[in-house]
């Protein structure tokens, strides 16, 4: 880790012209490069229509159920976010060698381009199975090109700011992910509302994509008229560059213990609290309480708007108190109440279902060894054995179910009273029939929440779903708003870009990443709603107790060495 400042001053005055324009600069290129990728994310379940609602030409039917092409389609929108780490190594190893300027416009160059191919790209009704492929493939390359990004523009930022400021220039690029998300969302409002949602699903839902070409050639423009980090290129001049930052970065246990620590005790938590406070939240509205997708994404984008400004908050306020408190707090807070918070938001968006869940009783009633495991976070397994098909589909209509284990055929118990179960994995009229005769609501219901225009917002029930929503935001700002200072400060110049791409990405892209396709699985894996929220507490907390013995506070230290 970096020396503590022995000279370095505290600037008192405001930023300087330039140091103004290397923040717009890198943010705004950065801001659309999360636009890019988190159309996926706000898209899941058009994507899971269009590229995995492949016809099975034996039946003319869908080859995959409703829920199994939601979870693909999350997987697809996680698939850039397994390869985020490989991308941090390949292009952080290029900044440290090269320079942080041209590796991050290499990075939107492939981001841009790959995401413009998604909107000219020929869905699997056209073109089959290749669709899919295809498309996963640009997904990866999207991840590989966001993990050279983001370190990229966190350490040029970092670079140039004076010392005792760089929480507060640094939580510039902070907001950019919620910016890009916030953006993706309004454009795909906008859309929606201009074509109606039956264009917008058949073919609408290409113009968010389509439109990054536009922002891709605003990106580049800027990012060309930007110089290299003045600390990178002094080193460079002095010939102190790293001529192995991988090995320097990874094979030497004094810098890998600090990879590990920055891993477990800062930014696992971080990852996990920031994607369900952001995509998780949107996830359970959706699918889980069945607000309608204009609603739900009106309801995330007005939290986002009035909790983004945060970010810059918390980096400023980094600066004084330190990064360790506030990021440590913010995941202990969150795991704290994460439950109380989503059973909130059920009761605001949709109290009907908030009352079945307590009040009706379903069992599915079946022999032990007719019942299997039903956690399948990768979506690929089928289950074709009744008392499996039976829970899925309950977990299909979030129906909270328990299990009882006798007899040897299957059966549906609602509230004492027997329902014939026919093995069917899409539909089952009788069950439905009786959950919702017993309270359960249906699809469209009156009482879950709904937005009518993006203004509406005064509806009790509405504010209160964004006023929760709102919380969830505010503890994605104390964790991420000072993080990428603190990463920047826990290494040597020579090998920053490479060692702190790499837990970064680890922590968003693997356990962030990956939270609402396994949240969701453990959902329909147990009949509970609210079970999936277990994965970011457990890592939330596991955070908080590392990093409150292990992670150094850093904001004194001297990045210049």
């Amino acid at each position: 880790m970096s020396t503590m400042a022995a000279t370095e001053k505290v600037r008192t005055g405001g930023m300087t012209k330039d140091e103004r324009f290397v923040i717009l600069a890198s943010s705004l290129g950065t801001v659309f490069e999360w636009y890019d990728f988190y159309l996926f994310g706000s898209l899941a379940s058009v994507i899971g229509a269009q590229f995995f609602g492949v016809i099975d030409p034996a039946t003319n039917q869908p080859m995959f159920n409703q829920a199994t092409r939601d979870i693909f389609a999350l997987l697809a929108f996680a698939a850039g976010f397994i390869v985020r780490p490989f991308g941090a190594i390949v292009f952080g190893r290029v900044g440290d060698i090269v320079g942080r300027k041209y590796t991050f416009l290499v990075t939107i160059l492939i981001m841009g381009l790959s995401t413009f191919i998604v909107g000219i790209l020929p869905n699997a009704a056209t073109i089959g199975i290749a669709a899919p492929i295809i498309l996963i493939g640009l997904r990866l390359l999207q991840g590989l090109a966001l993990g050279g990004e983001y370190g990229g523009a966190a350490t040029y930022v970092a670079e140039h700011a004076p010392m005792g400021k760089r929480g507060y220039y640094t939580s510039f690029i902070q907001t950019t992910a919620t910016l890009g998300l916030f953006l993706s969302l309004l454009v795909i409002l906008f859309t929606r509302t201009a074509l109606g949602e039956p264009d917008f699903a058949a073919w609408g839902w290409r113009i968010p994509f389509l439109v990054s070409v536009l922002l891709l050639g605003i990106s580049v423009w800027i990012r060309l008229r930007l110089n290299e980090s003045p600390v990178f290129q002094k080193m460079k001049d002095e010939g102190k560059s790293s001529k192995a930052p991988l090995t320097e970065a990874f094979a030497n246990w004094s810098n890998a213990k600090i990879v590990i620590i920055a891993l477990i005790g800062g930014v696992m938590g971080q990852g996990v609290v920031w994607y369900t406070g952001q995509f998780y939240a949107l996830f359970f509205m959706q699918s889980i309480l069945k607000v309608d997708g204009y609603t739900a994404n009106l309801l995330i984008a007005w939290s986002l708007l009035l909790g983004t400004g945060f970010f810059i908050v918390f980096g400023a306020l980094s600066d004084k108190i330190g990064r360790k408190p506030i990021i440590l707090a913010g995941c202990l807070i969150a795991a704290l109440t994460f439950f109380p918070i989503f059973k909130m938001i059920t009761s605001n968006a949709n109290p009907a279902l908030e009352k079945a869940i307590e009040t009706v009783k379903v069992e599915v009633v079946a022999d032990a060894k007719a019942c299997g495991d039903l956690f399948n976070p990768v979506g690929t397994r089928v289950f074709t054995a009744p008392c499996d098909t039976a829970r899925a589909y309950l977990a299909q209509q979030s129906v909270k179910y328990s299990t009882r284990y006798e007899g040897t055929g299957v059966k549906l118990v609602v509230n004492g009273k027997d329902v014939a179960y026919t093995d069917a994995k899409t539909s089952n009229p009788a069950v439905l029939a009786a959950v919702q005769a017993a309270g359960y609501p249906k699809a469209g219901d009156a009482q879950i929440v709904k937005m009518a225009h993006p203004f509406d917002i005064f509806k009790p029930r509405v504010a209160a779903v964004i006023g929760l929503l709102f919380i969830l935001v505010i503890f994605v700002t104390m964790v991420y708003g000072p993080i990428a200072a603190m990463l920047v400060e826990l290494f040597p110049t020579k090998i920053r870009y490479t060692s702190m791409s790499l837990p970064y990405h680890i922590g968003n892209g693997w356990f962030g990443g990956l939270l609402p396709a396994t949240s969701f699985a453990i959902v329909a894996s147990t009949g509970d709603i609210y079970a999936g929220l277990w994965y970011p507490i457990i890592f939330a907390s596991i955070t908080a107790v590392v990093g409150f013995f292990f992670l150094p506070e850093t904001k004194d230290v001297d990045i210049t060495k």
